[in-house]
């Protein structure tokens, strides 16, 4: 599987380098003294943020990270190198937890952002750190510091404007690849997606990230099926399309399984502006298509669209809608930040 969301790995920063104790004894000199330099700093170990990356499957087959050891220190008052740093390369979307699993130590959402992980330990004093008028030779240097020592968890979440949900075989491998550049894999049985997909859609000049994940089942939050565990790639997503395979047997069924789902997974993914689509109308009569829509409509209450990405019926408006709605809230983004940055200035 190319794809990996999730790695849990052990680090450690590097110890400090150990002070050293050392006498100037030279000929022709009449004073000596003590000139031991002090150790290196040990190195650390930061989490990085950068372009390019899009999963976590580099952390696979290595799950130990270990700083460099700063050099002891040596006479004549060399201090020791530091040690070197170990920087953990992440995709933009990665969340690092503590070991439990649920303690958030960071989130990653821009390019370039680091964040200290583990710090490397001091460099110990050497002797001549310790000389005074009182204690003109001392014979004692400091060890180096230890380094930390600890397991964390890394969750890989998509960023993507929205996310397609729906039951196995409802499209959304077909829409997806109908609207945008990518190439998922498509055939006509269930869970033939195995892990989320990105496509960037372009729709009236405007554009923005669409992510589909493998189709859920009911039971999905108590690991039926492929489980919930790629809902996570939708949490950030602004607006869900939800499809709804128009040749099932049952749609209100259908769009009543998902829903619960998704309330049964929490982070408010219920709560998130939602658009409700018939898909695969191209494949039904008339009378069908009618018949569908009415028991869908009842079942959710609410607006649905129909469309076809087969055809591309309809599929134009949604992206549409998306789009509206994606740029509002990048508009109440702004202004949010604006208020804040306001609220600041001094």
């Amino acid at each position: 599987m190319k794809f990996l969301d999730q790695a849990k790995i052990h680090i450690r920063s590097g110890n400090g380098g150990a002070g050293s104790v050392s006498f100037r004894r030279e000929k022709f000199i009449e004073f000596g003294g003590p000139d031991g330099g002090d150790g290196g700093r040990g190195g650390s170990v930061i989490a990085e943020c950068v372009e390019g990356l899009n999963t976590l499957i580099d952390y696979r087959f290595q799950q130990h990270f270990k700083a460099k050891t700063g050099m002891h220190g040596m006479g004549k008052n060399r201090a020791g190198a530091n040690g070197a740093d170990v920087v953990l390369k992440v995709p933009v979307g990665t969340q690092i937890f503590e070991e439990d699993e649920e303690t958030l130590i960071a989130d990653m959402t821009t390019v370039g952002e680091r964040v200290l992980l583990a710090k490397g330990g001091n460099g110990g004093f050497g002797n001549a750190y310790f000389k005074s008028a009182t204690n003109q030779a001392p014979r004692r240097a400091n060890p180096g510091q230890e380094g930390e020592e600890r397991t964390i968890v890394l969750r890989l979440k998509l960023i993507a404007d929205a996310g397609l949900v729906g039951l196995p075989n409802a499209g959304k491998s077909t829409f997806l690849a109908s609207v945008s550049a990518a190439k998922p894999k498509i055939a006509d049985y269930p869970f033939t997606t195995l892990a989320p997909g990105l496509g960037v859609v372009t729709v009236d000049t405007r554009t923005f990230v669409l992510a589909d994940i493998p189709g859920l089942i009911e039971g999905a939050h108590e690991g039926a099926g492929l489980g919930d565990r790629f809902l996570g790639h939708v949490e950030r997503c602004n607006i869900l399309i939800h499809l709804v395979d128009g040749t099932a047997d049952d749609v209100a069924d259908a769009y009543r399984i998902v829903r619960g789902e998704l309330e049964a997974y929490g982070s408010e993914l219920d709560r998130k502006p939602e658009i409700l689509c018939l898909n695969k109308v191209d494949a039904l009569t008339e009378e069908e298509r009618a018949e569908k829509l009415g028991a869908l409509r009842e079942e959710s209450g609410g607006d649905v669209r129909v469309i076809s990405g087969v055809s591309g019926e309809g599929v134009k408006e949604v992206l549409r809608l998306v789009a509206d709605e994606i740029a509002l809230r990048r508009e109440e983004e702004k202004a949010e930040a604006a208020e804040e940055e306001e609220g600041w200035r001094p």
